[in-house]
């Protein structure tokens, strides 16, 4: 005798690179984990599987030399560090739809996570280029795409059933909070970074351009900034400034004393603790 099976209402179940998320009642389950190197594009994806999509990254393991056995450790915790990101960066992109306006994950999550995955490539360069050549080229596996449906799809990919079935990231428009940046820019404000330049040891001719030269791009950095800060007035929510302008400023400028600091220390002492002057401010 057979029996009547209950009726569920069942969606789709859209598989991703292997995984699969899976709606059910209305429910979305998310499930964020890291796939390692795929056989295609020899990159690491850490997967989101909701309707945002995915962010992927190039793999770093991979395009590094032989590390020396002291540069190990560090290595390994800057490695692990990049995957960390990924996954951190792909839970913001679910926790974030609705938010912003159609640059919203470019600008808020892409860009920051380009920011800090430069920084951490450099300093992977740099613990091996302390006792073996220094690996150069890095930096062009920072920037990570988002793929499966989303606004800020850098790829060719085609969005995925999953994505399709449940819009695509199309809800990242008209929050638009942050009323209190309007007006000129005295209005919204201006940013404040700590002065590097007066916080630097002698430096020796043979880094005095490149030294010169990311001194420059520091003041670039923050006139862009204050740029951002006038032209996205009326965008994101009470923490876009901080999430948007400010945080990636901060990466950005870790990225740059990082690299004033090893060109001093290729042929005098290495300056230690400029990281400390990263971190800027919104003054009102």
């Amino acid at each position: 005798m057979s029996r009547a099976l209950p009726k569920y209402n069942k969606r789709r179940v859209a598989v991703i690179g292997g995984a699969a998320a899976l709606a059910l009642t209305g429910a979305v389950v998310v499930n964020s984990a890291l796939a390692g190197e795929t056989p295609k594009s020899g990159g690491t994806t850490a997967r989101t599987l909701a309707a945002p999509g995915t962010i992927t990254c190039p793999d770093v393991a991979s395009q590094l030399p032989a590390i020396p056995a002291t540069a190990k450790a560090e290595v390994d915790r800057n490695l692990a560090l990049l995957n960390t990101q990924i996954q951190e960066a792909n839970k913001r992109l679910v926790d974030t739809v609705g938010q912003g306006g159609p640059n919203f994950v470019q600008n808020a999550i892409l860009g920051p996570l380009k920011d800090k995955r430069v920084a951490t490539v450099n300093r992977i360069a740099t613990a091996i280029g302390r006792t073996a050549a220094k690996p150069t080229g890095l930096d062009s596996l920072a920037p990570c795409t988002l793929s499966a449906g989303g606004v800020a799809n850098t790829a060719t990919a085609t969005p995925s059933a999953a994505a399709t079935q449940a819009g695509g990231n199309t809800g990242n428009a008209g929050n638009t909070g942050n009323a209190g940046n309007a007006g000129s820019t005295n209005a919204v404000g201006t940013i404040t970074c700590p002065d590097v330049a007066s916080q630097l040891p002698a430096i020796p001719a043979t880094a005095k351009a490149e030294v010169d030269r990311n001194l420059a791009l520091l003041n670039t950095q923050i006139q862009e900034a204050n740029k951002r800060l006038v032209d996205t007035v009326g965008q994101g929510g009470p923490n876009f400034v901080q999430n948007a302008i400010l945080g990636p400023l901060k990466d950005k400028r870790v990225a740059t004393v990082n690299r004033i600091a090893t060109a001093i220390g290729r042929t005098a002492a290495k300056p230690t603790g400029l990281d400390s002057l990263a971190a800027c401010t919104l003054n009102k």
